[in-house]
């Protein structure tokens, strides 16, 4: 008889203790095969497309392209990939975001051992599974549509996935050119982005989209400290 296909994965989580712990783990375990480690969410997406492992293990705060931007273009790309969310940030504001991403799982950092290996089988498997505490707070969440244009103005206005690309950069202290670098742009075309952007969100100065991303889970508040 032969033994049980291995389950493919692909981890994406920027600290690297947390990311080589979470590797090791699985591998000792022997029922999985990771096939990339992603430190950003570029790298992510890239990894994802190139390999389309099983299940995708996601953090959501991650530099360069956060969790919630990578898992819409991996989703858009792909909508039969499966995504699961590893992060220490469950409020409600990120869980909603991340259900109507599409994801099919989402777990806290602090989960076990035992309910982590757990939910990769159950996702693999065509099923969903969130932690507990999630789960209750979920909802009417589930009833939602799929939204992967990007992040929602209290008007109605969205950004787009570049917008968002955009935003992130500018906020973690990227400059135009940088920014140009990054994602393979002209900086002209990125000064058009970031004009359109502020424009959508009525904001006029680099520290106020910098608040704006933080309070929309784009980046985290630690980055604020290091800019103003």
């Amino acid at each position: 008889m032969n033994p049980p296909k291995q389950i493919s994965v692909l981890l994406a989580e920027d600290h690297a203790i947390v990311r080589q712990g979470l590797s090791a783990l699985l591998n000792a375990d022997g029922h999985f095969k990771m096939v990339g480690e992603a430190r950003n969410g570029r790298e992510a997406v890239d990894l994802a497309l190139a390999h389309k492992p099983d299940v995708i293990l996601m953090d959501i705060a991650m530099p360069v392209l956060n969790g919630l931007e990578a898992t819409k273009q991996i989703l858009t790309a792909n909508p039969a990939a499966k995504v699961v969310i590893l992060s220490a940030h469950s409020d409600d504001a990120y869980i909603e975001r991340m259900n109507e991403a599409g994801v099919v799982g989402f777990l806290e950092k602090q989960t076990s051992a035992e309910i982590l290996t757990k939910a990769i089988r159950e996702v693999a498997n065509g099923k969903t599974f969130f932690s507990p505490s999630i789960a209750k707070r979920m909802g009417n969440s589930q009833g939602k549509a799929r939204d992967r244009d990007g992040l929602i103005k209290a008007n109605g206005q969205k950004l787009t996935t570049r917008e968002s690309e955009v935003l992130q950069l500018v906020a973690e202290g990227s400059a135009n050119k940088q920014v140009a670098a990054a994602l393979g742009i002209s900086i002209k075309t990125v000064e058009k982005h970031r004009q359109n952007l502020m424009d959508k969100l009525n904001i006029h100065d680099t520290a106020s989209l910098t608040r704006y991303a933080i309070a929309a889970g784009v980046i985290e508040s630690a980055v604020l400290l290091t800019i103003i």
